[in-house]
């Protein structure tokens, strides 16, 4: 079986596909990862083949240049009209409330995303590029991430079976669902869909008419655990959540055991390399731990951190450490909310104190594993070092923070391996 993976050029989504494409390599399957050329030298580094379509992405000057023009438009709009803040808050479709999801405020969401969100990742170039490898190399299946709308459009265009292999909590689907709802109450000449007009165009220039699949795939991939998925009507195919953050050594101060309670504290690298910088005050996290009787192992960059603030005694500050193999010595993680770290700490059932960033589902997810008892949420930006310091504590001392993380880490170790879903994946690209 040829399989194609595809995912616009970020290395954290990346990263989500690789165990399965090991997975499927290992079986004895022809595997082959379209991106960006951005993204070539974290494929081929992860062993994997990289196929470059389209141009460069260069996300971090995509982003600047959006924020850019955004702030140009905020300037001259008038005072009284409501206006986001930045790129993130323009592209935000992580509202989960039935009261708040109206149609006005929907449509001009899905609008936003599909504009200045998916289009942006996925020009009509790289498109093209990957229709044309998909007719010419024929796979029987294409995984593709559930914001590069490519993958879709290069399945139907080659008659491949296609799925989406999430990344984080299903928002794509949860919007589409609501948005559906909502038009099937208008009259058929107000029924404005922006998604739709958007893929549908571009399936056209391809020979094919638009049709859902090209939103939600054939069945999607979900390695979230079902306690915290989104109620959306949809095919889905459970599978566990298997770390992997890009090539990394075992340090030597981490084979010795911490003589006291170890707390990792990271805040991931999307917005430290991509988006712009940190959403939250780094110094905040830092006095916050600096006089609890832990150990803390910091992931964070020279450039995170200001120049001349002392480090406290008790924090060792790394540029990058494999969580998989460092979470495992920790009683606690403090983070941003970004998906691979919670899924992370998830699967190694550990108790979280999460920041969280207003990117994509970090708040929704954050929201949902507070719920579930294993961990607690801060304000990025707007707590304070005490208040941080205290919801740590917490975590640390009450008992059922661990315990509820057990479960989950449980009910996560019972959903079928990479491995396990590859007989899955070949009977329904043969259907």
């Amino acid at each position: 079986m040829r399989v194609l993976f595809t995912t616009f050029a970020q290395p954290t989504h990346l990263h989500a596909q690789v165990p399965l494409a090991w997975a499927l390599r290992a079986a004895g399957h022809d595997v082959r990862v379209a991106s960006q050329p951005d993204l070539t030298e974290a494929i081929t580094g992860a062993g994997l083949t990289a196929v470059a379509v389209g141009e460069p992405l260069n996300q971090q000057e995509q982003v600047r240049e959006l924020d850019e023009q955004h702030r140009r438009e905020v300037e001259e709009a008038p005072d009284d009209e409501p206006t986001p803040a930045d790129y993130i808050e323009l592209t935000d479709i992580s509202e989960l409330r039935d009261e708040i999801l109206t149609y006005e405020y929907v449509q001009r969401q899905l609008t936003a995303v599909t504009m200045f969100g998916f289009r942006t990742l996925c020009p009509d170039l790289m498109i093209d590029d990957l229709v044309a490898f998909a007719r010419d190399w024929r796979p029987d299946l294409v995984v593709w991430d559930s914001v590069t709308f490519a993958g879709a459009v290069a399945a139907i265009a080659s008659g491949a079976a296609h799925g989406r292999l999430l990344f984080g909590l299903d928002l794509v689907g949860h919007v589409r669902q609501r948005h559906l709802e909502l038009l099937r109450g208008r009259v058929p000449a107000l029924r404005d869909d922006p998604l739709q007009e958007w893929l549908g165009d571009v399936l056209a220039r391809h020979g094919h008419p638009f049709t859902e699949q090209a939103v939600l795939g054939q069945f999607t991939i979900d390695p979230v655990p079902a306690s915290l998925r989104l109620p959306v009507d949809h095919h889905y195919l459970p599978m566990r959540y298997t770390p992997y953050n890009g090539p990394a050594t075992v340090p030597d101060w981490l084979r010795e055991p911490p003589t006291r309670p170890r707390v990792c504290l990271t805040l991931g690298r999307s917005f430290r390399e991509t988006l712009g910088g940190d959403r939250t005050a780094v110094t905040e996290l830092l006095d916050a731990v600096a006089t609890l009787d832990v150990d803390v192992v910091a992931t964070l960059s020279n450039s995170q951190i200001p120049p001349g603030y002392p480090i406290p005694d008790n924090v060792r500050t790394v540029e990058f450490v494999n969580l998989d193999v460092l979470l495992p010595t920790c009683a606690a993680i403090i983070h941003h909310g970004g998906s691979g770290t919670s899924q992370t700490a998830l699967i190694h059932g550990v108790p979280q104190v999460i920041v969280p960033y207003k990117l994509w589902c970090n708040g929704p997810r954050a929201e949902r594993m507070e719920r579930a008892g294993v961990a607690v949420c801060g304000v990025a930006g707007r707590s304070a070092a005490s208040e941080v310091r205290a919801l740590i504590r917490r975590v640390l001392d009450e008992p059922s923070f661990r315990a509820c993380a057990g479960d989950l880490r449980h009910e996560m170790l019972a959903a079928s391996t990479p491995a396990e879903l590859v007989p899955v994946l070949r009977r329904l690209a043969q259907t």
